[in-house]
């Protein structure tokens, strides 16, 4: 089944930062019958595509100095099992100033019916611009590849071959990777699966074909490799809290650092929500090139297991930096987390607590077990009042936790060892009345006594 491409060449407006060159762009859509599928929801393609472009269009209208055209094909002759016309491309609205919605309303007249020759709309695109000193661009929204006898990868050399800018961007919408290939020729894939991720995708095409000023975050690992990822950055404008972009890192299908747009006019500060975080301030973009902006980032993990459990216990581990005893992060016993390289103290939030020093090394698991606890029980036919012990190697008493005194039944997960119970009852009066009970705490067992 053919899957919804867009092929977009954008130039959209944000804030005033226009260029003064004369700028036009032509809308090429994709009006074969495949367009009349469903797509998402009860939209067909062509409803979707067309809501789109309608919304695009309402977008740009106002830009100085912004020329726009539409060229529709396959909506002229009705494909059927043996015939397909494969001339069936129109210039239905040429480039001229404010026409905004003349395009509009030729839009929502279209319908779908024919074949997807995509070469040849191509090629005649060409001769729609009136002449080739604007910077011109072209926005194609098809749904799938070139049913007709030319080759689009041929067509957009010639195109710039006679100076008409093609440089698009492949959007796919849940697009099979194996059409990939095919559309190399023609510019960049971009994936799009929904339409929140088109919009996404959208809003950098549009800030891209504003500002032509690209960046891309390296999060360099220990070999100064930019391999990290999977991170949300934050940019906000320097020295403010005024927050401008949000993403989350992400290596592109090459395995690079994926482009982002950003206002070249502003200077940035990025924090990078790693763990525990990382900064570059005061970052100034250069207009018109491809930016990177470099931070090191390696990272490795670190996992505190249960040995040998038979049922799903829990504590939390508090993660901190030996230099500050302020909690950064706090994960589960069994999870597994990840974490800047380098040492860490960390207490897990059992009964007694466990403190360890971690060293967390690149791209590899610090793994950390301890036993799994078992259960204190008590019960008393009258309040008491008292505390739990743990028994060092030592013999040093290290308390471990109060008893409820409303409670006449409880029950604690503890560590493996031994304790003692020292209490009395809560209506006593006098000291005398202090009683002393030794019990051991073994992994997975219960050990219980009555008070």
């Amino acid at each position: 089944m053919k899957k919804i491409t867009l092929i977009l060449f954008l130039l959209l407006t944000i804030g005033n930062a226009y260029a003064q060159e004369k700028t036009r762009i032509l809308f090429i859509l994709d009006a074969s019958n495949s367009m009349n599928s469903k797509w998402e929801g009860n939209q067909t393609r062509l409803q979707a595509a067309k809501e789109l472009l309608i919304k695009t269009i309402d977008s740009i209208k106002g830009i100085p100095n912004l020329e726009i055209a539409l060229r529709v094909y396959g909506h002229q002759s009705y494909i059927t099992p043996t015939f397909q016309d494969c001339n069936d491309t129109k210039l239905e609205v040429p480039f001229a100033s404010g026409n905004f919605d003349k395009v509009k309303m030729r839009v929502r007249s279209i319908e779908a019916k024919g074949t997807t020759p995509i070469a040849r709309s191509l090629e005649a695109a060409a001769s729609d611009f009136p002449d080739m000193t604007a910077k011109n661009f072209i926005i194609l929204i098809t749904d799938g590849l070139e049913a007709c006898d030319n080759d689009p990868c041929v067509i957009a050399k010639k195109l710039k071959d006679k100076g008409v800018r093609v440089t698009p961007f492949v959007i796919g919408l849940g697009l099979d990777l194996s059409y990939l290939e095919q559309f190399n020729c023609i510019g960049t894939y971009l994936e799009a699966e929904n339409k929140a991720a088109l919009a996404n995708v959208l809003t950098t095409l549009v800030q891209k074909s504003i500002f032509n000023t690209t960046v891309q975050v390296n999060l360099n690992n220990i070999t100064k490799s930019p391999l990290e990822t999977d991170v949300t950055m934050h940019f906000y404008e320097a020295g403010t809290k005024n927050l401008k972009y949000t993403f989350v890192h992400t290596l592109n299908i090459k395995n690079n650092p994926d482009t982002l747009v950003l206002d070249p006019s502003l200077k940035y500060d990025l924090y990078v929500h790693t763990l525990p975080g990382i900064e570059k301030l005061n970052i100034v973009l250069t207009r018109g090139v491809h930016n990177t902006i470099i931070l090191d980032a390696p990272q490795g993990y670190l996992q505190v297991n249960w040995l040998n459990p038979i049922r799903n216990y829990t504590a939390d581990i508090r993660i901190m930096q030996p230099s500050n005893n302020k909690t950064f992060n706090v994960q589960q016993v069994s999870e597994k987390d990840k974490y800047i390289v380098g040492t860490y103290e960390i207490e897990i939030m059992t009964l007694p607590r466990i403190y360890k020093t971690v060293t967390i090394t690149q791209s590899t698991i610090t793994s950390i077990d301890i036993f799994s606890p078992g259960v204190f029980s008590f019960k008393t036919g009258k309040a008491v009042v008292g505390q739990v012990f743990l028994v060092k190697d030592n013999g040093e008493l290290e308390w471990v936790f109060n008893l409820d005194e409303s409670a006449k039944a409880q029950s604690k997960l503890l560590q493996p060892g031994n304790y003692k119970v020292v209490y009395r009852t809560k209506e006593s009066k006098s000291t005398n009345y202090s009683t002393i009970k030794d019990f051991r705490i073994i992994s997975n067992k219960t050990s219980a006594l009555t008070l």
